[in-house]
């Protein structure tokens, strides 16, 4: 673990902006609402639940607004970003964190299974940000759009599905680059590796977590805090010339393959 983690941000990098983080309650998300605030941003975070994002606005105080919201429904996106555009006449950012998966085999994986993954994952990623640059980003000729992708960046066993989904997402941000630059607007796709969240523990505890890590060549698993201070960072005038691609989190897992052997043939 990195102890004594600090953002490199200066306070005020973010002074006046106002972004929107989906599935800002918890992980990298509550991370990345952070991060901004820290950084002299504003936001409006969303989930499914109401406890987790309730006690990341009470933690951020007035600078952060949050509202139950599920964006695999669109009414539900749209309420949402009605409450937004009562509280601001502009948003800046659009972090897309929202998303999940279930581990399974790729053969006990249904067609049914794989819309429910690509639904969430990219159906709803595409209805918000759409509805975002559309309502503010668009008009006002400016914005930064992140999605959260996946490292290593090819099929990862037991979530075929999942890593399919954020490939999707990593083409978005470059045709974004492509058709929406004449707007000012900018999309990059930030992959993490192992990140050591309460969302990674649910696929076998702090034991799997560390397995994982060791076969990452700087032998320990990321931090949200680390995720967060990257797409901040993106968010910010420092990176006014990064668009349409993919920046790896990841501590060299994609470099390094799968890290693993493959599995025995069977007869």
């Amino acid at each position: 673990m990195v102890e004594g983690f600090r953002s490199p941000l200066a306070a005020d990098a973010l002074e006046g902006r106002f972004a929107i983080v989906t599935g800002g309650g918890t992980g990298i998300g509550a991370a990345t609402a952070r991060a901004i605030v820290d950084a002299g941003g504003t936001v409006a975070i969303c989930g499914r639940r109401p406890e987790p994002i309730a006690a990341v606005a009470d933690e951020l105080g007035d600078r952060c607004f949050q509202r139950t919201c599920d964006v695999r429904e669109p009414e539900q996106v749209g309420a949402f970003l009605d409450a937004v555009a009562e509280r601001v006449d502009r948003v800046d950012i659009l972090v897309n964190n929202a998303g999940g998966q279930f581990a399974a085999a790729l053969e006990g994986t249904s067609l049914k299974g794989l819309r429910a993954i690509h639904r969430l994952n990219v159906d709803a990623t595409w209805d918000v940000t759409t509805q975002v640059a559309e309502r503010w980003m668009i008009p006002q000729r400016s914005g930064f759009v992140a999605f959260l992708g996946f490292s290593p960046r090819r099929g990862i066993p037991s979530v075929v599905p999942s890593s399919m989904a954020r490939s999707a997402l990593e083409t978005f941000a470059a045709g974004i680059a492509l058709e929406w630059s004449r707007y000012g607007i900018r999309a990059v796709c930030v992959s993490p590796g192992v990140i050591q969240t309460e969302g990674i523990l649910q696929y076998g505890g702090q034991e799997v977590v560390d397995a994982f890590a060791d076969q990452i060549p700087m032998r320990r698993a990321g931090t949200a805090d680390e995720v967060a201070a990257t797409i901040a960072f993106l968010s910010s005038d420092g990176a006014g010339y990064i668009t349409g691609t993919t920046v790896v989190v990841d501590g060299g897992a994609d470099a390094w393959g799968q890290g693993h052997e493959p599995p025995p043939l069977e007869a």
